[in-house]
């Protein structure tokens, strides 16, 4: 009973999947139905009907009649076919063949799609030859009145195109021949190669229009503009010769007669119709000019330049020439006084060194000028660097001269700061003397001691001969910098000794009630009186916080109001 049940399952299921499968390849042939209808129904009939409207003579026959034949062969022969294979494919659904269904599906699927491009091929060439006769019909009369047009302008301006206009010309009538042509094509049926014709003619008038508009102006350059021009350079060229300028680098001569050659051959081809060639020459013979225009201003910029400065810088160079004479003068006192480092030696044979180059140059310079057988350009820059030069040696002249007045400037300086230094000194003593504390540590007398030699030092070195600056700045930082601590020592002591002082008094009250702080204090009276005032403030400030807390800030109180 359990067998029979499970055959019956599995029979239902494969009923059950039978169905789906063939649904699914039922659905294929219902599109593939719809498609050859759709290709059936499409209107290949009434468009070759538009193409009876035109010369069915020629190219226009000759299409027609494949495009027939090509559509009946589809009607007839196709798509009958295409009916048997779908019958044959429904056929094989039905018993269950689902492999060899599908692959004549495949083979329909194939022949469709071959036959859709088939038709869509048909409608483009229709549409294309169709189109064609329209854009055509349309666009020639477009090109004819261009072409009249092009014709008049060449009568009526027959002069302002020279020798080309015969040239254009021509053109003009090989335009008129391929207009007679396309009216032959399309009378002949032949409206494809019509269209050809047409896009010929158009491209063709196009590039008379611009050669029209371009020569007559190209002939202006060359015969009138350029000309003009090239006189211009010569005649400046000659008269900038007859004022003494020095041209012979530039060639202008034979750079003008190259020009005259290249626009001979660019009229020529002006003349030829060689239209964009004759407008590269063209840029090439400007730039040329102007790179000759300003060659030639340039020379006269130079000239300017040197008439404006050549004085100028020789009057620079006495005075530097005068200056270093001065400036070895006070090298020379100055060296009396002080102590003069190599670096200044290396710097005053460096400032002589530039100056006898830069005179030597001036000299140089001085002589081409005479002999008047170099650019004026030339000349204008090596003046230019002299100048530069002599500035640079103004400038390091300037600096040395600061240097030698700082040499005395630093010597009053340190002067005036030991003055300062003995000052504080003094007031560090009196300070001390005032404020009665019973003696002085050891280590405040040797900074004392220390003090004052470090001054004595200084005084020294200024009493030298030659001084020696950097020696008495070396001697004058130490000697700042233990005045500095003295001062800032003695004020610390002063202060250490006055709370100390203080502190101990405060804790007197708790003598009688604490042995620690009688103890406590004994011992910071003994650092006291042992002049270490510094460590008697710490003794008696940490004796009596050992039993009140709150004494500093009581003391503190009072020494804020003190």
């Amino acid at each position: 009973m359990k067998y029979i049940i499970g055959f019956i399952i599995l029979l239902l299921v494969i009923i059950v999947t039978g169905y789906f499968i063939k649904k699914k390849y039922y659905r294929e042939m219902d599109r593939l139905e719809a498609w050859k209808i759709d290709l059936i129904n499409r209107p290949v009939l009434d468009e070759m009907s538009k193409v009876k409207q035109l010369n069915m003579t020629g190219q226009t026959e000759e299409l027609f009649e494949r495009w027939r034949s090509e559509w009946d062969d589809i009607v007839t022969v196709r798509l009958p076919d295409l009916e048997e294979l779908l019958f044959d494919a429904e056929e094989h659904i039905d018993r269950y063949r689902f492999r060899k269904a599908k692959e004549v599906q495949y083979l329909i699927s194939k022949n469709l799609q071959e036959t859709e491009d088939q038709i869509k091929r048909i409608l483009n060439e229709l549409n294309e030859l169709v189109g064609s006769e329209e854009k055509n019909r349309v666009e020639i009369e477009q090109l004819r009145e261009t072409y009249r047009e092009a014709k008049k302008e060449l009568l009526a301006h027959r002069y302002t195109f020279g020798k080309a206009e015969k040239q254009l010309e021509s053109q003009l009538n090989d335009v008129i021949e391929k207009i007679q042509e396309f009216d032959d094509k399309t009378e002949n049926g032949n409206y494809l190669q019509a269209r050809e014709t047409v896009l010929s003619i158009k491209s063709q008038l196009e590039l008379i229009q611009s050669e029209m508009e371009q020569i007559p102006d190209l002939l202006h350059e060359f015969q009138t503009a350029l000309p003009s021009q090239l006189t211009d350079v010569r005649d400046g060229f000659r008269e900038m010769e007859q004022q003494g300028y020095y041209l012979e680098h530039i060639e202008v001569e034979k750079e003008l007669s190259e020009l005259e050659k290249l626009i001979a051959v660019c009229l020529n081809d002006v003349e030829q119709i060689e239209v964009d060639k004759a407008a590269e020459g063209l840029k090439d013979i400007k730039a040329r000019i102007d790179v000759l225009f300003d060659l030639l201003e340039k020379e006269v910029h130079a000239k300017h330049y040197i008439i404006q400065n050549e004085k100028e810088t020789e009057q620079l160079l006495l005075d530097l020439k005068e200056g270093n004479s001065q400036l070895n003068d006070e090298v020379n006192e100055v060296g009396q006084s002080y102590h003069l480092t190599d670096e200044f030696f290396q710097s005053r044979r460096k400032i002589e060194k530039e100056l006898h180059a830069a005179y030597k140059r001036f000299e140089h310079l001085a002589a081409e000028l005479e002999d008047n057988d170099t650019a004026q350009t030339v000349l204008k820059e090596e003046l230019a660097e002299i100048k530069e030069q002599l500035d640079a040696v103004r400038n390091d002249q300037e600096a040395f001269f600061t240097k030698l007045h700082a040499l005395r400037k630093d010597e009053m300086e340190a002067r005036e700061k030991i003055q300062e230094l003995r000052k504080k000194i003094a007031e560090a003593i009196r300070l001390v003397s005032k404020s009665n504390i019973p003696g002085l540590p050891d280590d405040y007398v040797f900074l004392f001691e220390e003090s004052k030699e470090s001054i004595e030092n200084v005084k020294k070195q200024l009493e030298e001969k030659p001084l020696n600056i950097s020696a008495i700045n070396q001697f004058l930082e130490i000697a700042v910098l233990t005045v500095e601590k003295l001062v800032a020592t003695t004020t610390e002591l002063i202060d250490n000794a006055f709370l100390a002082e203080k502190v101990i008094q405060y804790g007197n009250r708790y003598r009688g009630k604490y042995s620690s702080v009688s103890k406590g204090l004994e011992e910071a009276e003994e650092l006291f009186r042992s002049y270490d005032y510094h460590k008697a403030l710490e003794q008696a400030a940490a004796t009596i916080e050992a039993v009140d807390s709150e004494a500093l800030r009581k003391i503190e109180a009072l020494f804020s109001k003190d």
